[in-house]
């Protein structure tokens, strides 16, 4: 589920659709959660299905680490992508905002760590990365860990809209990691190697 402070808007011919920020939303905030809402499909449920339903998946999925196709039931799935997103995951099944997002601002995530299938060229943002490879989550996960840890301590300091969502497991995990119990664990967690 995606942030309630947010809209779906169109953003340009060349973007198509994107997640607007209506209100602030301060760094350390949880912007996404698995839901139960969320739909999940195997491989094998995918390549079931006739290639036009195929298609949509490939566009509107992420794969998780055990490179299932996770569907978003609301406008989660138009999140874009940027080198410089606003938004990360985490290995808990959330993302969260590591830095602050203005009302009118775009939710972005960097497709890097969604275990996509085939590389892209992205939108210029004026960024030494350019392409957007599979491999992206082996090689940078430790700049996004660093992003992450930097913010992961304002969870329990801030409004969490999408709080009473989070799973009992994963407020533990935050919990322990705010308070020293246990090691935050890396977004490399949810990579999903290539076959």
């Amino acid at each position: 589920m995606i942030h309630p402070h947010t809209e779906l808007r169109f953003i340009s011919d060349e973007i198509g659709h994107g997640v607007v920020a209506t209100k602030f939303i301060p760094a350390g905030t949880i912007t996404w959660v698995l839901d139960k809402l969320d739909r999940t499909f195997t491989v094998k449920d995918f390549q079931k299905l006739d290639k036009l339903y195929q298609d949509i998946l490939d566009f509107y999925t992420y794969r998780n680490s055990k490179g299932s196709y996770v569907l978003c039931w609301d406008h989660g799935r138009f999140v874009n992508h940027s080198f410089k997103s606003n938004c990360l995951s985490t290995a808990y099944d959330f993302e969260i905002a590591i830095r602050d997002i203005h009302p009118g601002e775009q939710l972005t995530d960097d497709y890097g760590y969604l275990n996509i299938d085939t590389p892209f060229r992205a939108a210029e943002e004026g960024t030494k990365r350019k392409v957007v490879y599979p491999d992206d989550l082996v090689n940078y996960h430790k700049v996004w860990d660093e992003k992450i840890a930097a913010v992961f301590h304002k969870i329990n300091e801030l409004e969490q809209p999408l709080g009473n969502i989070l799973p009992a497991a994963a407020k533990k995990k935050i919990d322990d990691v705010i308070h020293g119990k246990e090691k935050l664990a890396s977004i490399l967690e949810i990579y999903c190697p290539k076959k």
